[in-house]
């Protein structure tokens, strides 16, 4: 596997060329799917706008053909959830099948409620398609600071081939049979981390904040196996190894947007002003639709759809937690 595609040159598409590149001869090829971007990079050797400081050393070769991009032994999908499927038309007949495909998309198809590797082999026929994911903000791989993940596969992916080629000294990768598991902690942690952002905007503190996250978690486990999900994937790293480092960090988009519709905002404003995409925001309507269907209780991230999208305030959604009828903290 000397060929490696990764498709899509947002943060962590591009913090993934440059971790790969480094050490090793291999060909890395960084797809980009609006000209555009490929021109700003190609011009610059750097993602000005998403990773401004990080160069692109010479051993990444920046394209936009997608017969091009399509020639690779492994290919990393780097593509948001939004976008997904009507990107991956563009290589429908071009990508082998039995080509592994690498999926690094945290979220869930708002229509379908397709996980990003179901529309990965849905689109492409893919008979090869794993997942990676874990607390891995982009703005730290991208810097070489140390990073631990967790690939997921059935028993016929090439999981050890992939876990040796995607580790190194700085991003240690383990390995996981629950891909049903490892995507659905990845997309539900975004939902749970606006949540965070929300009650850091309207400081309400560290006690509070705790106990957000502990019982998030509790839902995101009973979201999840519902779903098919083992519950020991969601104390691991794809599940709150992820949700504490976005729930924290600075980098963290999901919680930007909630601390600023804590302290205000309207969501039309900060989606309007940011080029990130904040995947909690489509993900919270899905759940809570599937939530209802399944008559799922969720309240945390039910909470975070009706801020979102039905217009109820922050500070009232805390309220209606608080006030719900206490019960066993055991209860799963």
């Amino acid at each position: 596997m000397r060929k490696i595609t990764i498709l899509g040159d947002g943060a962590f598409g591009t913090a993934m060329a440059v971790l790969l590149a480094v050490g090793i001869t291999r060909q890395i090829t960084l797809w980009s799917a609006r000209p555009d971007s490929a021109r700003q990079l190609r011009e610059t050797r750097e993602n000005v706008r998403l990773l401004p400081g990080v160069r692109l050393t010479e051993n990444i070769r920046l394209c936009e053909d997608p017969e091009q991009a399509a020639q690779a032994d492994v290919i990393l999908n780097a593509i948001p959830t939004v976008h997904l499927r009507g990107v991956l038309r563009r290589f429908r007949g071009i990508v082998p099948v039995d080509t592994p495909i690498v999926s690094l998309t945290k979220g869930i198809e708002n229509d379908t409620f397709l996980r990003p590797s179901e529309t990965i082999a849905q689109e492409l026929g893919s008979e090869c398609v794993v997942v990676l994911s874990g607390p891995s903000h982009a703005e730290e791989v991208a810097r070489g600071l140390p990073t631990s993940v967790v690939i997921a596969g059935d028993d016929d992916a090439p999981m050890h081939e992939l876990q040796e080629l995607l580790a190194s000294e700085r991003f240690r990768v383990y390995t996981s049979g629950d891909v049903v598991g490892v995507e659905m902690a990845g997309a539900l942690k975004n939902v749970i981390a606006i949540a965070a952002g929300m009650c850091d905007g309207l400081g309400f503190g560290d006690n509070a904040k705790a106990a957000l996250l502990t019982r998030g978690l509790v839902e995101m486990a009973r979201f999840g196996v519902a779903h098919g999900a083992e519950h020991a994937t969601f104390q691991g790293l794809a599940g709150l190894g992820d949700l504490m480092t976005t729930c924290f960090s600075p980098h963290g988009r999901n919680r930007g947007v909630g601390i600023r519709i804590g302290k205000g905002e309207s969501l039309e404003n900060i989606l309007a002003g940011s080029p990130k995409i904040a995947e909690g925001v489509t993900t919270s309507r899905s759940v809570f639709r599937r939530a209802a269907e399944m008559r799922l209780e969720v309240p945390i991230m039910s909470g975070v759809y009706r801020v979102l999208h039905e217009g109820v305030s922050p500070r009232a959604a805390f309220s209606s937690l608080m006030a719900r009828r206490v019960g066993h903290e055991r209860s799963f």
